[in-house]
């Protein structure tokens, strides 16, 4: 590609003799090639049209819908931002500055009493449901709000199970679950021989609440399958709980207490229960028997 010298852009955009394209002019002959190059490479990625001029060699443009379009995206785009930076500054002015004491302290350390495990949904920000304030749960979301066995290897969520019972020293360990949720469906309509995916690799850990379900509630409707597996995967993901040596002692000891909740975001309700470890470890594992449930409405 030829280079661009210095001495053929000139300071005066108006000036007349020679053609100008964005205000510098062509003083090569090898020049306007290059130009034609790099608009015809912009034309092909934002759908500008180049028309002919009957003017000495020039190039103009004509705007698209296409164009029009992008456009009106990015100005979207810059409202998406806006909204957001006045959310930050009302948080600073009305929650930050007005409680300056607490924030600040929070910035020297946490001292959460909550471990929450909840599903990636946008609809079920924990913090907005059950008002959690900072400092208070040390959260982890992830598609179905599942937990891994202890075999299964690293995850993002077992790392941060390890940092928030081993080093946070938490007392709660609380796996969210909720309504129509899409991991849970996922899992559900799941075939056995389907092709491998990063989706697929990752609910494949609520098997066993599955094949649960299909065998309680193969009379249901899909739809209701759905729902009661929503509901059994926490349960499993709790019985994963146990898998973790450094939680079973916790728990064992009564330093640690896992709970399940479940959110209803079509009717606005919320189940809790807790774990009864001495039931679930008489019944081998395999099944959840929990305490202390409890709906709210």
């Amino acid at each position: 590609m030829a280079a661009l010298q210095p001495t053929s852009l000139s300071k005066h955009p108006l000036s007349s003799g020679t053609p100008t394209i964005f205000g510098s002019k062509v003083q090569s002959g090898d020049l306007l090639p290059t130009q034609f190059r790099f608009w015809t490479s912009f034309r092909s990625k934002t759908g500008v049209k180049l028309k002919a001029s009957a003017e000495p060699p020039a190039l103009t443009r004509e705007l698209k819908g296409d164009e029009l379009k992008g456009i009106m995206e990015m100005e979207s785009g810059c409202d998406l931002f806006d909204k957001l930076k006045n959310g930050f500054l009302s948080f600073k002015s009305h929650k930050y500055m007005e409680n300056l004491e607490c924030y600040q302290a929070l910035a020297k350390g946490q001292a959460p009493k909550f471990m929450v495990i909840a599903c990636a949904d946008s609809r079920v920000c924990p913090s907005t449901i059950l008002g959690f304030e900072p400092g208070e749960a040390f959260m982890v979301r992830n598609v179905a709000n599942m937990v891994p066995t202890y075999e299964s290897g690293p995850s993002e969520t077992n790392a941060a199970l390890e940092f928030a019972v081993n080093s946070l020293e938490v007392e709660n360990v609380f796996i969210i679950g909720h309504s129509c949720c899409g991991g849970i469906r996922a899992l559900m309509s799941m075939q056995d021989k389907a092709e491998s995916s990063f989706i697929r690799s990752w609910v494949i850990v609520g098997k066993n609440a599955k094949l649960s379900t299909k065998a309680a509630a193969s009379n249901l409707s899909f739809d209701q399958q759905c729902t009661h597996c929503e509901k059994e995967s926490i349960n499993n993901s709790l019985l994963n709980l146990l898998t973790y040596p450094w939680i079973e002692e916790k728990v064992k000891k009564g330093m640690l207490s896992l709970h399940g909740g479940y959110y209803d975001f079509v009717n606005c309700t919320f189940e809790k229960w807790t774990l009864d470890y001495k039931g679930s470890i008489m019944n081998g594992k395999n099944r959840v028997v929990v305490k202390d449930r409890l709906f709210w409405c």
